[in-house]
């Protein structure tokens, strides 16, 4: 008889990289529901990176400067890379290893009030942008998207970490052949790890994670601000907020998934790329995976993913307190699926050991492109097949970025979308369909038809297969259960929407302004005593 083991569920997101236009409507609705506060000028739970580039905040892959995520010992054991308890406690008052202004950008707003009341004139008033933290004039040199479509790489390529790590031949060819390199998007968000560095760097305990589906959130009754948790995220995707001294991050939008409903950021998607699924996994097997040998941690975290259709890990579910219809959205998940049955989406910096639970499929629209700018039919299977390592972003970029440089995971990958392209072609114009194929990269015909259906054709409801919350607590779906606390700031009147924080004239409550207000307030009660 098998061993019963535990079984949870995680939440799960995967992104297909070959429909992401850029468009930023994703990090733009985000912004609206989440981060438009007093405090938050710079935070994007969402946002979209060019690749290559730099990334936001820049250089934020960078572990040797940053201190983010999960090394192993000589000792086969996991620690923090920023360091143990000793080290943080020593340096607990200290500001941490942790990206700067200039690292992310300097916020501003613009002086529309001298733009809509400026006297009559014969010069055309100007919206001069202004600093959110000086309130002075100011020249915009950064954003979060500085390094959108190529804009300005030229000069900021040097600075791509993944490009520091490729062989020299690879990094020349980009170089070299600029006017022709094929750009891709990554929008990212939360990666709400099964092993969150974050949480384990939180001296507060802050940070936890939700034990019905994996969302990691931050208790901003206990967050103290010492912000160990954004030099312990790898991902750099943990906020200071400077307004509330806490720290925020995304929260995957649950008040939403506890309804049924997916995360505003899917829900807005243009390309329709996101899926929202749920995962059964083994968290007694969690440590032992992040353990395993870098381009190893692709597969074992493949490992963790429990299948569940299984008769025996459904027993198991049922025994661990998974209702009936969570183990049924577990089977119908998309995420499970693109994941673990067709094997086409992969893990974002896997290295990180962090066990990350936001996937991506790669994007493969260059090797078409490159075919037909050379008179080839790029739908064919053996062209397709034959070009996969002319790709204009090399494979050892892709294998960097998803699979700790296992550049044969993510062929694999590729060929699988080719050859998808390829069969459902014939199956379109009404040819024989070609099995062998499908063979070839360890598929059926009808597992083609499958994963086509699903990354090409799915409904709204194959694409979030989200079933609703349970636990009474779940219920309470007022605004202000949510994990970003106002903590009765009477200056935020509200906590969502454009209407959320007060109106922010630049003058007034810009930062060097607050600081004022304040010694002089200071001042004043000092002169009363």
């Amino acid at each position: 008889m098998a061993k019963q083991r535990r079984v949870m569920a995680q939440v799960a997101m995967v992104m297909n990289l070959d429909k992401c236009i850029g468009c930023h409507t994703c990090s733009v609705t985000c912004k609206q529901a989440w981060t438009n506060r007093a405090g938050t000028e710079y935070v994007w739970f969402n946002n979209v990176e060019t690749r290559p580039g730099q990334g936001y905040p820049r250089t934020y892959e960078d572990q040797e400067r940053w201190q983010g995520g999960w090394v192993r010992t000589r000792s086969g054991r996991l620690k923090l890379r920023s360091g143990g308890r000793f080290k943080k406690l020593l340096s607990i008052f200290a500001s941490p290893v942790q990206p700067g202004m200039d690292d992310y950008y300097e916020p501003w707003t613009y002086d529309y009030e001298t733009l809509t009341n400026a006297p009559l004139g014969d010069d055309f008033p100007v919206a001069r942008p202004k600093s959110l933290v000086t309130g002075q004039d100011m020249a915009i040199g950064a954003s979060a998207n500085w390094d959108d479509a190529l804009g300005g790489v030229s000069a900021t390529e040097a600075g791509d970490p993944i490009l520091k790590k490729l062989r020299e031949e690879a990094n020349q060819q980009i170089k070299l052949e600029y006017e022709k390199s094929f750009m891709f998007f990554v929008p990212r968000i939360c990666e709400h790890c099964l092993n969150p560095s974050c949480m384990a760097s939180c001296p507060s305990g802050a940070i936890y994670k939700r034990s019905e589906d994996g969302i990691v959130l931050v208790d901003q009754d206990k967050c103290r601000g010492w912000r160990q948790c954004i030099t312990g995220c790898p991902y750099k995707k943990i906020y200071f907020n400077h307004r509330t001294g806490k720290a925020e991050k995304c929260h995957f939008c649950y008040p939403r998934l506890e309804v049924g409903l997916p995360t505003v950021c899917s829900e807005t998607c243009v390309g329709r790329l996101r899926y929202i699924g749920i995962i059964l996994y083994d968290p007694d097997q969690v440590t032992k995976a992040a353990l395993a040998d870098d381009q190893d941690l692709y597969e074992a975290q493949l490992d963790l993913m429990l299948d569940p259709n299984d008769p025996q890990v459904v027993a198991d579910a049922k025994v661990n307190g998974i209702p009936a219809d969570w183990i049924a959205a577990a089977q119908r998940s998309p995420v499970y699926a693109l994941i673990k049955h067709f094997k086409v989406a992969l893990p974002l910096h896997p290295e990180y050991r962090t066990m990350p639970m936001v996937w991506y499929i790669p994007p493969l629209s260059p090797v078409v492109d490159l075919l037909s700018s050379q008179g080839h039919d790029a739908e064919a299977g053996g062209n397709l097949f034959g070009a996969i390592d002319a790709l204009r972003i090399p494979l050892e970029y892709l294998a960097e970025l998803f699979t700790a440089g296992d550049v044969e995971a993510v062929r694999l990958v590729l060929q699988k979308l080719a050859a998808m392209r390829s069969y459902m072609r014939d199956v379109t114009m009404g040819r024989e369909r070609d099995e062998q194929l499908a063979a070839a990269v360890g598929m059926t015909g009808h597992a083609m038809e499958q994963m086509y259906r699903l990354l090409a054709i799915a409904k709204y409801d194959d694409r979030y297969v989200i079933p609703k919350a349970h636990r009474e607590q779940a219920h309470n779906l007022e605004e202000m259960a949510c994990s970003v606390n106002f903590d009765e700031d009477p200056s935020l009147s509200a906590p969502l929407g454009e209407s959320s924080g007060r109106l922010v004239p630049v003058a007034i409550e810009s930062f060097a302004a607050v600081k004022a207000k304040r010694d002089a307030e200071e001042r004043d009660m000092a002169g009363q005593a």
